[in-house]
């Protein structure tokens, strides 16, 4: 078989594929691929490929690369200087890679951040989770799951199927860009003032240098809030019940936008008041530390007639008929499509655009309410049991659910009216009992790891953030304890209920105590972190969440546990819905499901390494036993001890408004 070999892999170089994963969003899985998905598919065109070829991403630098086989070659996005044994390649122009030549891609100076190279049949890796991308953070994809090294090779598809190459005009880059955006799902006057959504987007944003494929961090003036706080959800205006991101998505990470990338999370408890259209999420790819960013606001209408231009132009290029675009009723496309009022079965919800590919449901009040919790997830579930064609990711949030649609297949005012269907048959969610599991998971309290995050942030990020040095010191203060042996005592006690997956990545739960007595309040870092140990337990609002791997991250670190995600040995072809494993076994890399309910054990940090590797190593797996869930389990504890739980969450409450006071001041 042909092969590829990297002589110099340059800065970052990494396997990537045009769709990615597809359907595991709702697990903390991203769907990676080339963050500049336009300039990839016409690189992929120049040299007859089919679109769902792998070929290869670099930043910074470029790869020096051979091949044992005369190939078609093409480099694009900010691959300027390429040379094919000295001999200057312009971007977008086809050449061939003769045996034993060389390929310099060279330097990537600007303008644009990554370049991009399409070789003739592609890059055979295999797929992992239904994909050939790279997924560095998670370890998996690609070659090995990481970026490329010296003296790799790679297997080259064969040179058969191929489609007629194309003549290609690269899109033009620059260091000033326009970003055309749908405002919302969250903005005036629930979370931003009139004011502030106007500097929103009038404001010019430079792009930060800790950006990276997980998002592109935007550096501009303070938000103006609407709000002092997020309630339960923390003690920042930003701060939401979790619920999930759409990739584009521009998420208020505290006071910082930060544009959800292709390796982004799918949870998180962030306002969300704008998302990047479809047509202009290459964009993403391109943005370089120091480039202006001016966020347009433009209408369902526009940004659906810009994909539509933009599907006609890759279809002409490839000689195909465009897919029929999918379209609304109406001249008018409002961002709410529908409300409904609350019954008694069944909470008040509203159905809003979340850009233009992705609806998001919301129900209830702006509080944690485990009914709605329960609706939420029937209507997830009542989806995925009448999925209509073009349904491509269904997320579960706290009290909501984002479902993503291939906008050539479903539009989003169809999708609206099939989830009000659905809505009305619903069961009562109060007399629901879940299948679940009693799940005990080992927990190092003040792991050495949480301590040094702590350490990096505040030498790097904020010296002066309330929560340094100490997290857990934090947590004691804001929920008026008395020591802080007493936080570890609380979660020690606490049943956790999952009522989400994927927050921060890869099957790591996001939970909340049964027992209202145990719901220590807290908040979010602001700014987040920029790395966070695998496995860290941490506290942000009422919720715990298990951070599925290293990456940014905010929540108040109290420990760490043992992996709630492992790709399995075996992982080589995937079902449709991308389990791990031969065909027909339910073999998942997540180990936690919605509505498990988590108990912690103490243990030293040197038996928590044992364990870990144990379970890594497949040895070992977590420990259950099989239970179930239903709101009368959360109605019994209520009703033990309502005085207690009232006097509680006053204490608390006053502890959380002078902590906040504090802050302010």
């Amino acid at each position: 078989m042909a092969q590829l070999t990297i002589i110099q892999p340059g800065m970052q170089t990494t396997i990537q594929d045009l769709a990615g994963r597809q359907g595991l969003w709702d697990v903390g899985v991203p769907p990676s691929g080339a963050v500049d998905e336009l300039t990839f598919a016409l690189l992929n065109a120049a040299v007859g490929n089919p679109e769902a070829v792998a070929g290869l991403e670099c930043v910074v630098t470029g790869p020096t690369i051979t091949s044992d086989e005369d190939r078609l070659v093409c480099v694009g996005g900010a691959a300027t200087q390429a040379t094919i044994d000295g001999r200057r390649l312009r971007p977008g122009s086809v050449a061939m890679l003769t045996k034993g030549a060389i390929l310099d891609v060279g330097p990537l100076d600007g303008p644009g951040m990554r370049g991009y190279v399409a070789i003739e049949g592609g890059l055979d890796v295999p797929r992992v989770l239904g994909s050939r991308s790279t997924f560095t953070l998670g370890g998996f994809g690609g070659l090995e799951g990481r970026a490329l090294k010296p003296r790799d090779t790679i297997p080259l598809a064969r040179k058969e199927n191929l489609v007629t190459p194309a003549p290609i005009t690269l899109p033009q880059l620059t260091n000033d860009w326009t970003l055309r955006v749908i405002p919302g799902p969250h903005g005036a006057p629930d979370h931003l003032t009139d004011e502030g959504v106007e500097e929103f987007f009038r404001t010019t944003w430079l792009v930060d240098h800790r950006s990276d494929r997980t998002g592109v961090r935007l550096v501009g003036p303070t938000p103006g809030w609407a709000r002092e706080d997020g309630g339960e959800a923390g003690l920042h205006p930003s701060n939401l019940h979790d619920s999930a991101y759409p990739v584009g998505g521009i998420m208020l990470s505290g006071d910082t936008p930060v544009i959800v990338g292709k390796d982004g999370p799918s949870l998180g408890g962030f306002v969300v008041p704008a998302v990047v259209i479809e047509a202009d999420r290459w964009m993403l790819g391109q943005l370089r530390p120091g480039d202006a960013v001016n966020l347009q606001p433009v209408s369902p209408d526009e940004a659906a007639e810009a994909i539509r231009v933009r599907r006609t132009w890759l279809a002409d290029l490839r000689q195909e008929s465009p897919a029929p675009q999918a379209t609304a009723a109406g001249p008018e496309r409002p961002a709410v499509l529908h409300q409904a009022a609350g019954s008694r079965n069944a909470p008040a919800y509203t159905i809003r655009r979340s850009g233009d590919r992705h609806l998001l449901v919301e129900a209830g009040p702006t509080e944690l309410d485990l009914t709605v919790r329960v609706w939420i997830h029937l209507l997830a579930e009542a989806l995925r049991g009448d999925r209509p064609d073009g349904v491509v990711e269904i997320v579960e949030g706290v009290r909501s659910v984002l479902v993503s649609i291939d906008s050539a297949r479903l539009g989003l005012d169809e999708l609206a009216k099939h989830l009000v269907t659905l809505a009305a048959d619903l069961a009562d969610p109060a007399a629901v009992i879940l299948p679940a599991r009693e799940v005990i998971l080992p927990i190092a309290f003040d792991h050495p790891l949480a301590h040094e995050a702590m350490r990096r942030y505040q030498t790097s990020v904020r010296a002066d953030a309330p929560w340094c040095p100490d997290n857990v010191e934090f947590i004691r203060r804001v929920n008026d304890l008395d020591d802080r042996a007493e936080v570890f005592d609380i979660v020690a006690a606490a049943t956790y209920l999952v009522v989400g997956l994927g927050d921060v990545y890869l099957g790591a739960p996001v939970a909340v105590p049964l027992d209202p007595r145990h719901r220590l309040v807290t908040t979010k870092y602001n700014p987040a972190r920029t790395w966070t140990p695998q496995n860290a337990v941490g506290i942000g609002g009422i919720y715990l969440c298990v951070y599925g791997m290293e990456g940014p991250g905010g929540y108040q670190l109290v420990g760490r546990t043992v992996p709630v995600w492992r790709l399995p040995v075996r992982e080589r072809g995937t079902d449709d819905r991308g389990h791990a494993g031969d065909q027909g076994t339910d073999e998942r890399p997540w180990l936690l499901r919605q509505f498990d309910r988590i108990r912690f054990r103490a243990v030293s940090a040197e038996e928590l390494a044992r364990e870990r590797g144990e379970i890594k190593a497949g040895r070992a797996d977590l420990e259950t036993r099989p239970a179930t869930f239903s709101i009368a389990d959360v109605r019994r504890i209520e009703q033990e001890a309502p005085m207690d739980i009232i006097s509680l969450r006053a204490k608390r409450r006053a502890a959380f408004d002078a902590e906040r006071a504090r802050w302010g001041a």
